[in-house]
């Protein structure tokens, strides 16, 4: 028979014992234990029997006690196959599904997982199945989301532009105004509320797909809508059409809202009833032009997602009134809720100075 392997010199069995009254590991106890006794001189076949093991399983504790000490003890989890994906390829990977499919070369408009499958053949020579690909892409941090809409013509520098300069243009107004006259910062946007209306998600058992109402008649009415995040305040009106006289009674109606003494600069979008010369802007607003096809900038769409998602949306209006009613009732909610507008309104570029 073989001689046993013999145990490290830099331990002894009362020190492996203070390891063990340490230890919140119960195996790692054990083993120490075990080992200690073979320190004071006891057998292999005693340590076994401590340890409720084998002989082998011992000739393994100390194989792995000499390379490694107590840490060797514990268990640890096994590595498991070697990953068939190396960190250039997961980086050329994720680089692959940022840029998205070119539709005239790839045949797609958005990535499918037998897509990238594919692809990782043909440029590695791998052969994964989709799920070990939907696996490496959630352990770099992606998701199936949503896509936000974004106009097609929209220019992006013209929005970084808008917001760097935002302070340039606020502090032009302010000089134009009474020294410490107060700025008020207010959105506007409309929203068109018909009888074509939204369905929103709703919870639903996997598996079934729920249903809702959808009505194809098309009377609607106009919510003009404007919101002062800082003070958690609102105006607004439901009209029935965009146009000059619409958007000069919500400009009065906005004026009224400004806190006394206060100037409001007003932000929305380039539409024509919206920059018109035949506006009589009130005196206590100054108009301030989004770039165009940038609703990005502008909370108010989010206000209306809010809006419908919780009081418009998977409703059949069965009349132009009741449009009307529901819409106030809609906006009278949210203006309840001063602190919603804040959270949705706030914008770090926009406030914080």
């Amino acid at each position: 028979m073989a001689a046993p392997i013999p145990l490290r010199p830099d331990y002894d069995g009362p020190s492996l014992r203070s390891l063990a009254r340490h230890s919140r590991n119960a195996d790692q106890t054990r083993r120490l234990l075990a080992l200690a006794s073979i320190y004071d001189g006891g057998s292999r076949r005693s340590a076994a029997t401590l340890g409720g093991v084998g002989l082998q399983i011992v000739r393994d504790w100390v194989l792995r006690f000499n390379a490694q000490g107590p840490d060797g003890l514990i268990d640890r989890k096994a590595p498991g196959n070697a990953p068939k994906l190396n960190a250039a390829q997961r980086r050329a990977l994720a680089e692959k599904v940022e840029q998205g499919p070119i539709a005239a070369v790839d045949g797609v408009v958005r990535w499918r997982l037998k897509d990238l499958v594919h692809w990782i053949f043909e440029e590695f020579g791998i052969s994964l199945d989709e799920t070990t690909v939907g696996r490496e892409l959630k352990a770099m941090g992606f998701r199936k989301l949503s896509a936000r809409p974004r106009h097609y013509a929209q220019n992006g520098e013209a929005i970084e532009d808008f917001k760097k300069g935002f302070p340039a243009e606020l502090a032009t107004i302010r000089a134009a105004l009474p020294p410490g006259t107060d700025i008020e910062l207010w959105w506007q946007d409309e929203a068109r509320v018909g009888q074509k209306n939204k369905i929103t998600r709703r919870w639903a058992k996997r598996g079934t797909r729920p249903v809702a109402p959808k009505d194809q008649r098309t009377k609607s009415a106009y919510i003009f809508g404007a919101i002062c995040p800082e003070r958690g305040i609102g105006a607004a009106l439901v009209l029935p059409r965009c146009d000059t006289q619409a958007m000069q009674w919500h400009l009065d109606e906005i004026a009224s809202q400004v806190a006394p003494g206060a100037h409001a600069v007003l932000m929305m979008d380039q539409a024509g009833w919206h920059i018109t010369d035949k506006l009589a802007v009130p005196a206590n607003i100054t108009i301030l032009p989004l770039p165009p096809r940038s609703p990005e900038l502008n909370p108010v769409e989010n206000i209306w997602q809010f809006v419908r998602d919780n009081w418009l949306s998977n409703r059949v209006f069965e009349s132009y009134d009741q449009i009307i009613a529901l819409c106030c009732h809609a906006w009278n909610k949210l203006i309840d809720q001063p602190w919603k507008i804040m959270s949705i309104g706030l914008r770090q570029w926009a406030h914080k100075f």
